[in-house]
């Protein structure tokens, strides 16, 4: 049986040029950049009301433009469930209802993996820009409550035959994300894979990808180039295949687990559709600290031993090399770029086009 072929799309809200216009406008300038598919980060970006009629309107355009359509509900963390305010008022007050009405609706339009988090980063200094350093509510009470959540939308997901995927976002680990899967079930959850967020928790890329592949229903791609700064790692997104991640060896991980996804880029709007300052520059470009040298961060890391965090530390050595012979831009310099809508179009068209160049890794091996 020949395998399906690599495709690659890309997030809703980070199409360039999407700005101010319709949202099924998303797919025809994803079908103009070339790429595959489109993966609204929730139903509710197609039509906030949930509206049939719309939806199956982005479901027929997807198809008659020969794309992929992939859509998910919001943040699962009841302590930060209000950040999502759209859930609550699609139950009319009832969370649960509302997470019910918004699964049945993608249901019906054939998306039946369902991107859900369990944070949100914020614009605060430091670690407390993640929801696992609040002092308010111990990170062990959210996961626990986070579970017991799941576990009440267990049955509806198996009602319409639904995953929610939970991604590897910012706050929460790898290994933390598998005890939710098997405490709930793999049945009615799985993994959004973001490639380079776990770095951030100090794991190191192709070593997340081992632990999370055998549940990997989704995906956002992105790379990165780490360095070394006086608080700990810095943290900056680049186009896919120019920063440090080993894009190969993640492909072939997620392959040899027989996990085959939609390749779906994270990339970057312009500065000013992303929402730039005075100076007209990427908010999304500054560099973010990974605090490496404060013994609070390693005390909320109890699964992460020594010899991977050195192998993530050797990433950013790797990083620092590279700007010191002049083969990357220095960190400063990639932020300091206007970054305009073309700039933002070249790096999704990097990204896409160094990916299709890895599909032999992607294609399991030739039986026979």
């Amino acid at each position: 049986m020949t395998a399906a072929p690599m495709r690659v799309g890309i997030d809703g809200r980070k199409v360039p040029g999407a700005a101010g216009r319709p949202a099924i406008e998303r797919l025809d300038l994803a079908k103009e950049l070339g790429l595959d598919g489109v993966f609204y980060r929730t139903v509710f970006d197609m039509d906030p009301g949930l509206d049939a009629g719309r939806l199956a309107e982005h479901r027929r355009h997807a198809d008659d433009l020969g794309l992929y359509l992939e859509a998910g509900i919001g943040n699962v963390n009841p302590y930060a469930m209000a950040e999502h305010p759209h859930l609550r008022k699609a139950g009319d007050g009832d969370t649960v209802l509302g997470f019910r009405h918004a699964i049945r609706a993608a249901a019906e339009i054939g998306c039946r993996e369902l991107w859900v988090v369990t944070g949100g980063f914020k614009n605060f200094p430091g670690r407390f820009a993640y929801d696992r350093f609040r002092t308010d509510v111990d990170w062990s009470a959210q996961l626990e409550e986070t579970a017991r959540f799941l576990e009440l939308l267990a049955p509806i997901c198996r009602e319409h035959g639904v995953h929610l995927n939970l991604e590897t976002h910012e706050e929460i680990t790898s290994f933390e994300l598998v005890r939710l899967v098997e405490r709930v079930g793999p049945d009615v959850l799985g993994i959004t894979f973001d490639t380079t967020n776990l770095l951030q928790r100090g794991e190191h890329p192709l070593e997340s990808a081992r632990r999370v592949a055998p549940y990997v229903r989704q995906t956002h791609v992105k790379d990165c180039l780490l360095g070394i700064g006086e608080d700990g790692i810095r943290y900056q997104l680049r186009p896919v295949g120019s920063g440090v991640l080993d894009m190969a060896g993640l492909l072939g991980v997620l392959r040899d687990a027989g996990a085959r996804p939609n390749l779906s880029l994270e990339t970057l709007t312009s500065a000013a559709e992303s929402g730039g300052g005075e100076d007209g520059l990427h908010p999304y470009l500054r560099p973010l600290t990974i605090e490496l040298y404060d013994p609070v961060w390693h005390a909320m890391h109890p699964d992460l031993n020594s010899v991977e965090l050195t192998a993530t530390v050797r990433l950013a050595v790797e990083g620092e090399r590279r700007v010191a012979e002049g083969g990357t831009e220095s960190m400063a310099a990639f932020a300091g770029r206007p970054f305009s809508h073309a700039d933002a179009v070249a790096f999704v068209q990097a990204g896409a086009a160094h990916l299709r160049s890895l599909e032999a890794e992607w294609s399991p091996p030739c039986e026979g």
